[in-house]
């Protein structure tokens, strides 16, 4: 059985967004809070992996939010590893509020084991597996499914164009995976301007437009002053929802950073559930959609 590890954390008004939600950045920030604190609990915390020279780094994210967190909520984050394979590791993450049984959202991370001097895959100790399961029966590895093929691009691709900055740098050196996060959360509503849906009409007409999941995979690394291009485009037209693609890419040499997939939603910010999307919206983004 793996070691189940519980955290709880109460939202400020600093981590809500317009609506008074927590925002989407803020939950990925609270599982890699979650992740270090847990492998420090059997064991592993940063100085020992600083003393054996390696350390975990994230590959791939997928979210899913299910009910908005709300100023004051005390969140409890569940989160345990599902397996470990040779160089990596799946770590599960379940949200709830604290006297609450429902699931607010539920997340995976894939996680890869590197040599710090050489940035190379490294095998991951047998101790740590050990250390992670200590009642025994380690987990093992499970199948990967692969990041979904984009559909194909749109007559128009919005692009938007970003510097990393000193603030979305972390402990390794370089951008943060929220940084990513935030970098697609600022072209959602950069894409929405652009197509004369500006956050303030959204709230206005009272129909907004929220995340219901994100998936994501990192690729390379962005560093302090670098430029990125994320580029992106909608598809899957349903009567409450959309998929976005985005597609992030250094600036200097065109290498691929990473690539996402959003399913948004159409929420009646009043009645705070799902809505249809209105035409003139579909209308004014047709552009955008792929014609696939």
């Amino acid at each position: 059985m793996p070691a189940i590890y519980r955290m709880t954390s109460r939202v400020r008004t600093y981590e809500c967004d317009a609506y008074g939600h927590l925002n989407n950045v803020n939950y990925i920030r609270l599982m890699q809070e979650a992740a270090i604190e847990a492998s420090a609990a059997v064991g592993w915390d940063m100085a020992r992996y600083a003393a054996v020279g390696q350390h975990w780094l994230i590959r791939e994210t997928d979210i899913q939010y299910l009910r908005p967190f709300l100023y004051g909520d005390t969140i409890e984050i569940t989160t345990w590893v599902e397996d470990f394979r040779r160089v990596r590791s799946r770590r599960i993450y379940e949200f709830r509020k604290v006297g609450d049984a429902e699931l607010y959202a539920r997340a995976e991370t894939d996680w890869v084991y590197l040599d710090r001097q050489t940035k190379q895959l490294a095998a991951i100790p047998p101790q740590m597996v050990t250390d992670f399961a200590p009642e025994g029966d380690a987990p093992v590895g499970t199948p990967r499914s692969k990041f979904p093929v984009p559909a194909a691009p749109a007559p128009e691709i919005f692009t938007l164009r970003k510097r990393v900055e000193w603030r979305d740098i972390d402990m390794e050196g370089h951008a943060n995976n929220a940084a990513y996060v935030g970098y697609l959360e600022d072209l959602s509503t950069q894409v929405g301007r652009h197509y004369g849906w500006p956050m303030q009409r959204l709230i206005d007409s009272g129909t907004i437009i929220i995340l219901r999941q994100l998936r994501l995979v990192y690729h390379q690394p962005a560093f302090m002053d670098e430029e990125v291009e994320i580029h992106a485009w909608l598809s899957d037209l349903r009567r409450v929802s959309v998929v976005r693609h985005y597609r992030m890419e250094r600036v200097g040499d065109g290498a691929l950073l990473a690539q996402a997939r959003g399913l948004w939603v159409s929420y009646d910010l009043h009645k705070q559930r799902l809505t249809s999307v209105s035409k003139e919206m579909l209308d004014d983004f047709a552009p955008n959609v792929s014609r696939e």
